[in-house]
């Protein structure tokens, strides 16, 4: 029988790792299409009239269907019911259908279509949503916004889905093992999307100097196609571990309402849920104005549009040496000789001061932000491999949010004081997005692998659902919110674009974005007390989310 057990797939390093590289590749193609309009705001701002609250209300849609509809909910009792490999399959479908609509929404064909007009002349007033301030589309919304936000919400239904599903194919595969260290390098890896995302999606959308914002959707709609596939050849391995186990895939026992009264009685999980929905809530949706929150805090001069930093060769060359600093920090991890060990961390670091550089020639803000994952890619094993053999969770989540709260208000406080310095600004701005990538790496290494210890194995599904139901909430809340609170900030430059003083393109980047991030760093005081309460709450009733995750 032991020897049958040493046999399975899951008990060879490299078959599990090569699972988790399926798991974070189809979490990396749906990263790069979650954020792909983010680093074109301006350009859909003055090719396609968004303005921030048509923007931001088109960016909360993707969470709409997952908390009002509480489709999560639903998708964790598939989870548990149909187990990991259907729903897998099933979540792959679903984002590329929703980003298919998302696509067709934001091209040249949609306008003046038959849709077009539709969706100008309805949805303009939903009876209950109005009334109770969430609807996802209002009066006045450019049309190809609201068909657009429709298939965000339909592709927000499969990568939600998909996140609890890889959250629960990686405990499936490491439990017992080395999980936080698994689940952070996911994250890790996936979290490259948003790199990709802002370095590629500007390069489409202007491609051949002819501005198409949809060439960029297009992109990740095709990302999308391969997240499938790799969701499709970690079915066929799940279901050949499964064989070699004798593990039944789906549960004999039906999922109960009553299972979910036992994850929601539980003090702690709520504590981590709340922490989450604030922590997330105060990076995703960031993510999505951050660029445009660099062009309107740093002085940018126009490139020589023959010059070899205007061109696409650069964009590719930048991008590799991107991938050389995250694999370069990534393996740094798990080398045992010092040697390399120090090698592969300095030329981390010299590919990385030279991507930086390679980001300032540009003069783009795209570029500049996409340097937000570089460090958490080479921290994350080293803290989850810290919780895994060492514990401190809840420890970690505290430190996390300092660093928030920290980066928010050098944000909106330090980094507007730069403008008009050219290399400060940048110098800040890089420094400041590093840390900020840092702390977010510190939330897949100890909050995930902690709901484990909250719950029973068998309903760790709807126990994750749960948690992305609340964080959805923040995730739909605050894009909108952001959105509305720059257009309510920013009144002189809404009546100036409205009066033809300004055009959209130099509304685009002229806003105060004081208030929005100071908003952003309350989300992390918040978060910093329920971090407190939730170490004090371990410490009196033993969760063991202080203790490490492999007990000897």
């Amino acid at each position: 029988m032991v020897e049958k057990i040493q046999q399975t797939l899951r008990d060879s390093a490299a078959m599990r790792w090569m699972v988790l590289l399926l798991l974070a590749f189809a979490m990396f193609c749906s990263y790069i299409f979650m954020d792909i309009l983010s680093p074109i705001k301006d350009l859909m701002q003055s090719t396609r009239g968004w303005d921030s609250t048509a923007f931001g209300t088109m960016q909360g849609s993707e969470t709409f269907l997952n908390v009002f509809i509480f489709f999560l909910i639903f998708a964790g009792i598939i989870l548990d019911k149909m187990g990991v490999r259907f729903t897998a399959i099933l979540s792959g479908v679903v984002m590329l259908v929703g980003a298919t609509i998302n696509w067709y929404a934001v091209t040249e064909s949609f306008q003046g279509s038959g849709l077009d007009t539709w969706f100008t002349n309805n949805l303009n007033y939903i009876p209950g949503f109005d009334e109770l301030g969430i609807s996802p589309f209002y009066k006045g919304m450019p049309a190809s916004a609201k068909f657009a936000a429709v298939g965000f919400m339909i592709f927000g239904c499969g990568v939600e889905m998909a996140g609890i599903t890889v959250s629960r194919g990686i405990v499936k595969w490491f439990k017992g093992r080395e999980m936080a260290l698994a689940m952070g390098s996911e994250m890790a890896l996936a979290r490259l999307g948003v790199a990709s995302c802002m370095i590629f999606s500007p390069v489409f959308a202007k491609l051949g100097g002819n501005i198409d914002v949809s060439r960029s959707v297009a992109f990740g709609v095709i990302l999308l196609l391969v997240a499938l596939i790799m969701f499709i050849v970690y079915f066929f391995m799940d279901k050949r571990l499964d064989a070699q186990t004798g593990e039944a895939e789906e549960k004999d026992d039906p999922f109960k309402i009553s299972d979910l009264g036992k994850i929601m009685s539980s003090m702690g999980f709520w504590l981590v849920a709340l922490l989450c929905v604030l922590y997330y809530s105060a990076i995703f949706p960031f993510q999505k104005y951050a660029v445009n929150m660099l062009q309107c805090n740093l002085t940018f001069t126009s490139v020589d549009p023959d010059s070899f930093w205007a061109t696409n060769t650069v964009t590719v060359i930048q991008y590799c040496i991107m991938l050389v600093v995250a694999a370069a920090a990534f393996a740094s991890n798990f080398s045992k000789s010092k040697g390399m060990k120090y090698g592969l961390l300095a030329l981390a670091v010299v590919s990385l001061i030279i991507f930086c550089y390679m980001g300032y020639m540009r003069q783009s803000a795209e570029t500049i932000f996409a340097v937000f994952p570089l460090l958490a890619v080479g921290i994350t094993p080293i803290l989850g491999n810290y919780v895994d053999h060492k514990g401190k969770a809840a420890s970690m989540l505290i430190m996390g949010s300092v660093l928030l709260i920290l980066c928010h208000l050098t944000f909106a406080f330090v980094l507007p004081a730069f403008r008009g310095d050219a290399i400060g600004g940048v110098i800040v701005a890089y420094i400041t997005i590093l840390v900020l990538g840092a702390s977010f790496s510190l939330v897949p290494a100890s909050l995930w692998p902690s709901v484990p210890k909250l719950v029973d194995a068998k309903i760790i599904g709807s126990a994750y659902a749960l948690i992305f139901w609340v964080q959805n909430i923040g995730l739909w809340l605050f894009p909108l919110l952001i959105g509305k609170v720059l257009d309510n900030t920013n009144p002189q430059l809404v009546a100036d674009l409205q009066s033809g003083k300004i055009t959209p393109e130099q509304a685009a980047i002229s806003y105060n974005y004081t208030a929005p991030l100071v908003m952003l760093a309350c989300l992390g005081g918040a978060a910093l007390i329920l971090g407190f309460v939730l170490k004090a709450v371990d410490k009196k009733k033993g969760l063991g989310l202080e203790l490490p995750n492999i007990q000897k």
